[in-house]
């Protein structure tokens, strides 16, 4: 900032600016109250259905979030523009008190483009002897207002730099920056500065100490978005590779890894979760860094142009965090057209590792050298991206590939269509793997299994609804309706890999509806009235999973043989049961919802389809436990007791039906904050039992159980 610029600065339409951003963060403070007890609330508490339940609740919510976005952007904004000013108004006269105090002393100060000069204060033809005879104070004086000058060039640039930072985060809405003041925000955009010069040294460079500062640094920041946009475009695509890939390269960071390759899985996340908070900026150095970063996935990332591909090692640094959906779908996109061309179509496998290469993973799960076992770790918290990657397709009947069915029934074998969910759940040729302690590894069907609970249920897995979550849409219950199918046509799909049962299990759970409505057996034709009293029955807000009753019987055969996925079902089909007896025992439920059956009878109704699944799930158990001695139920036992501290918050969202059901008993229950008499009755008894068992010293054998 040049002398003469601060010194004549008029602060008037700065101070206009401050009032004015001052002014709006009030007015959106009231926006944002009203947009959330008001328009969100109220939202969460009517009764939905059909298209505006799956897209209108949503979008008030979503649209409620942006007036909670808008303020904290503009509460940021106003702060970094009112802490500018005051340094500048402070510098400014801190300029002019030391023209001053050289004026006193016979200097003046002279501004011109680019600097300054301070000189005596007497005719030209003595000047130069007496700025000799002045040197000292002249030097002083010198040195004290290019120290202003540059704390008050430090201030305006670095306010500028991070109010363009935030105009860049989001093209559309608003970015959820909140910084308390400018100090904050411009040490983000200088620490993100710092990373990117350490990420960019050669990993035999690097010495613990920088490893450890690294470290510190992504752990602090990694949910801040400057920050991490910042960090991520400055060392693009390609370096954030190469920095991971050569951190895990035995051969050129031996040292590093000596000293400090216990902490790499930490890194790992905080690096995962810094790029994550990445991917949802919307600036245009991210979009390139998206893009890049998609276009090498096939490509040689290692040393001398070798193994891993982009890829494999990308899919590592995501398994924490929220990443960008459209991002994750075009990266996923891009990981199947890969997969296609190692495998042949699906032929055979690839991606198997060997004990030389290098771990990219450093969980201790898997040595990451499957790409899709990282991707699909990333889907698991990322609900609509998971949705639309599994219905895409993997292969289509017209391509070469031996994936093949009975096309019409006359028992001839023809090529069919395969989506991604299809190939990964049912044809895929795994690679084997090992953990950390040398045992096979689960990761890859374990994360499957995880991210198709978020891609049938819209919530991250091993989360529950919430009231925000919206009912199934039908891309969702399409999904579920190949899953439910897929493991009737064959159980073992999941009975072999019993370690998928949790997620499978939540997922069933939060599609009770759906499965009580199959397993009544009415034929389901919406113009007739059996039809029409099992959808007042089993009321769905959304859209319905229509699923096959000897299906349904299969999925919960194989979910009830182990403990978790059992327990979740079990406990959630209590409470839907006592839910259901809630909402049609209420004397006030509207006429054109009831069920023209006496109250006997829809209890009689409710409680035969709860036994079937309850007794479906025991057959399971008994298959699973056998002939072995009691300590197997006791499993089953502490994992139902589990699902009691699960479900104390909160009935709705812990049995995980709420939003699949409609919005009267299950939404009324979560906003009320407490249960249904009759679902509190039902669920106290399945714990005591439970806990009772529990404690019981008793052996017992699989048949008693």
């Amino acid at each position: 900032m040049d002398l003469d610029a601060l010194r004549n600065i008029d602060f008037g339409l700065l101070d206009d600016a401050v009032d004015d951003w001052s002014t709006m963060v009030d007015d959106l403070e009231t926006l944002m109250d009203a947009a959330e007890k008001g328009l969100h609330g109220a939202a969460n508490k009517a009764n939905w259905a059909g298209y505006n339940a799956t897209v209108s609740k949503e979008f008030i919510g979503k649209t409620a979030g942006e007036f909670t976005d808008a303020h904290s952007q503009a509460s940021s904004i106003h702060k970094i523009l009112r802490d500018t000013r005051d340094e500048l108004k402070s510098y400014k006269g801190q300029l002019n008190d030391a023209i001053e105090r050289g004026r006193q002393k016979n200097l003046t100060v002279i501004g011109y483009e680019g600097g300054f000069t301070v000189t005596s204060s007497v005719p030209p033809e003595g000047r130069a002897q007496q700025d000799k005879d002045n040197q000292g104070e002249i030097t002083a004086l010198r040195d004290e207002i290019q120290k202003i000058l540059e704390k008050a060039t430090e201030s305006d640039t670095s306010a500028s730099t991070v109010l363009m930072a935030i105009a860049d985060q989001s093209k559309l809405g608003f970015s959820d920056v909140d910084y308390a003041d400018r100090d904050s925000a411009a040490e983000a955009i200088k620490e993100a500065d710092e990373l990117t010069e350490l990420a960019k040294k050669n990993p035999e460079d690097l010495t613990p100490k920088e490893f450890d500062r690294l470290n510190t640094i992504l752990k602090k920041n990694a949910d801040d978005e400057l920050f991490a946009a910042r960090f991520a475009t400055r060392l693009g695509a390609e370096g954030t590779l190469d920095f991971w890939t050569g951190i895990n390269d035995p051969h050129s960071a031996w040292k590093l890894g000596q000293q400090r390759a216990d902490q790499y899985d930490d890194l790992q996340k905080n690096l995962s979760l810094a790029l994550a908070t990445a991917s949802q900026s919307d600036s245009a150095g991210m979009t390139e860094w998206k893009s890049s970063m998609v276009d090498l996935v096939d490509k040689p990332v290692g040393r001398n142009g070798g193994f891993p591909l982009g890829g494999q090692v990308m899919s590592n640094l995501m398994r924490w965090g929220d990443y960008d959906d459209r991002f994750l779908v075009d990266y996923g996109d891009k990981l199947i057209e890969t997969e296609k061309q190692f495998t042949g179509n699906g032929r055979h496998g690839a991606w198997a590792g060997t004990g030389a290469d290098p771990l990219l993973n450093r969980t201790g799960t898997d040595s990451g050298w499957d790409p899709m076992t990282g991707y699909l770790k990333a889907l698991s918290n990322s609900p609509d991206a998971a949705t639309k990657f599994f219905n895409g397709t993997f292969v289509t009947k017209d391509e070469d590939h031996d994936f093949t069915h009975d096309t019409d029934g006359d028992g001839k074998q023809g090529r069919r269509t395969l989506s991604n969910f299809d190939y990964l759940f049912e044809e895929r040729d795994w690679p084997q793997d090992r953990d950390a302690k040398g045992e096979d590894s689960i990761a890859g069907r374990n994360y499957l299994a995880a991210a198709l609970e978020a891609a049938t249920t819209g919530h991250p897995a091993g989360e529950t609804p919430t009231v925000d979550t919206p009912p199934h849409n039908a891309a969702q219950t399409k999904l579920m309706e190949s899953l439910v199918a897929s493991i009737g046509d064959d159980p073992e799909r999941l009975t072999k890999y019993g370690y998928m049962s949790d997620s499978i299990g939540q997922i069933a759970s939060e599609y009770l509806p759906d499965m009580n409505r199959a397993m009544s057996d009415v034929k389901r034709d919406p113009e007739s009235e059996p039809w029409q009293d099992i959808a007042k029955l089993y009321p769905i807000s959304g859209s319905e999973a229509k699923l096959e009753h000897t299906d349904v019987t299969k999925l919960l055969f194989a979910v009830g043989q182990n403990e978790e996925g059992y327990a979740a079902v079990e406990v959630g089909q209590k409470a839907y049961m006592g839910k259901l007896m809630d909402y049609h025992l209420n004397p006030d439920l509207p006429p054109a919802l009831r069920v023209p059956d006496s109250p006997e009878l829809i209890v009689q109704q409710i409680t035969s389809r709860s036994g079937e699944v309850s007794g479906t799930l025991g057959l399971g158990v008994q298959e699973a436990i056998g002939s072995e001695a009691s300590d197997k139920d006791k499993a089953y036992e502490h994992s139902v007791a589990q699902r009691k501290n699960w479900i104390s918050g909160g009935v709705g969202t812990a049995v995980g039906v709420g939003t699949s059901f409609i919005a009267t008993p299950w939404v009324g229950a979560l906003v009320g904050g407490g249960a249904g008499t009759v679902t509190s009755m039902v669920l106290e008894s399945v714990f005591q039992n439970a806990e009772g068992n529990a404690m019981d010293d008793a052996k017992k054998t699989g048949g008693e159980f």
